[in-house]
């Protein structure tokens, strides 16, 4: 009996050793896009049931922002600059899966915002209202949400200031801001909210709403940009007599340095006024801002940028998976409107978003607060969410997946 085992034992073993060795020779085959993007909205639909569960028995309900440094939950009421994201989310879910259940969680956060629309104290009504009930309008029609769209967009257009061709962002006559010393500011940021007003041109057949994001995009590359088409974060106006006052990087890390959202706040910005006006005006400075992003050597070979390109402790500094997920959604829109300019937008886009899908930056299942992106950062100097999940991160990779989806 102990004869005839040995040499069974012997040989299986040099099976499976085969077996190991093929298995090790055998190359994995790498994602393809398909399944890639499936794989996110996989773990998006996991992530935010975990979400949804942990907050929709608030009430009054809020919108989930971030993490705290304990790990609980980050929540904003409807007048934060960031509460239209989740629900845009929402919408972006839904609109991959056509599942009714996140119609109707995308419905029940979106009108829980229905009082943002008439916020006129700045400038970010547009982020509010157009990433929540203008993804609502454009996938469902519902005329509601297109009336919360005009309204918004009356709201912001009381900022706009016909001295200097701009909307202002903030209030000069608030307490922080007279510590700056700043009378007029405008923030690059600005740049996303002018969406809103072309929106409300086409919704009403008011064409001054769009010349007022008209105006304000002229102002903003005459004033805002350097010669190498990076940006300053702020720059204030006098408001007599609509002179620039001062330029400075509030949010950066130095006023000439380059503050890595506020580039791509800019690149998406200027791609989406393209798209809705055809100026090619637009068109050119989004492209200029683009090379400088995509030809940028301070920005590391895995195409996710420091919180500012010229941080003082590079390598070490955190990085902004935000500022990426935004650069990468805009350059896959803007690739289309630049045939000669298309594969290499597209190239560095791709790359990005693989990244961004990869461990380094996805969180896994049940982590991250029921986020998806790890390692984002909101405002590093004030120590305010640093190195953590943002909602606007995941709204903007989500969107970026959705546009690399649907190129022919």
């Amino acid at each position: 009996m102990r004869k005839i085992l040995i040499p069974f034992v012997f040989i299986l073993l040099i099976l499976t050793t085969q077996c190991k060795k093929k298995e090790e020779s055998e190359p994995v085959r790498p994602e393809n896009n398909t399944e890639m993007v499936n794989r996110v909205f996989s773990l998006a639909q996991k992530q935010y049931k975990t979400l949804i569960r942990k907050i929709d028995t608030i009430k009054p309900l809020r919108q989930p922002r971030s993490l705290q440094k304990d790990g609980s939950l980050k929540m904003v009421i409807k007048e934060d600059w960031t509460s239209g994201f989740f629900p845009g989310s929402l919408w972006y879910i839904y609109e991959y899966t056509k599942d009714n259940y996140w119609k109707k969680k995308a419905e029940m956060f979106t009108e829980a915002l229905d009082s943002a629309q008439f916020v006129t104290s700045n400038h970010d009504v547009g982020f509010m209202i157009q990433n929540s009930f203008g993804n609502g309008y454009r996938l469902t029609g519902n005329k509601k949400y297109k009336q919360a769209v005009i309204e918004a967009a009356r709201s912001l257009s009381t900022r706009y200031r016909p001295i200097a061709g701009i909307i202002q962002s903030w209030d000069g006559d608030s307490p922080w801001l007279k510590e700056r010393g700043w009378d007029m500011p405008v923030i690059i940021d600005n740049m996303m909210n002018l969406n809103l007003l072309y929106k409300a041109s086409k919704h009403t057949g008011d064409t001054s709403f769009a010349n007022k994001a008209n105006n304000h995009g002229r102002t903003t590359i005459k004033n805002h940009y350097r010669k190498d088409y990076s940006c300053y974060h702020v720059v204030d106006y006098d408001h007599l007599t609509g002179k620039v006052r001062s330029k400075v990087n509030y949010q950066g890390y130095a006023d000439n340095s380059s503050w890595a959202r506020g580039q791509a706040w800019g690149l998406y910005g200027f791609t989406e006024i393209y798209r809705e006006t055809g100026n090619k005006e637009f068109l050119n400075q989004a492209i200029h801002i683009a090379e400088y992003i995509i030809n940028n050597k301070k920005i590391p070979a895995d195409r996710i940028p420091y919180w500012d390109y010229d941080a003082p402790d590079i390598p070490n500094a955190p990085r902004d998976a935000s500022a990426a997920a935004i650069t990468a959604s805009a350059l896959i829109e803007l690739s289309g409107f630049s045939p000669e300019k298309e594969e290499k937008m597209l190239a560095y886009a791709i790359e990005t978003l693989k990244e961004l899908s990869s461990e380094d930056y996805l969180a896994k299942e049940g982590e991250n607060g029921g986020f998806l992106l790890k390692h984002s950062v909101g405002n590093y100097h004030e120590n305010n969410e640093t190195d953590t999940p943002l909602n606007y991160a995941d709204y903007y990779f989500l969107e970026a997946l959705l546009r690399w989806k649907n190129i022919k």
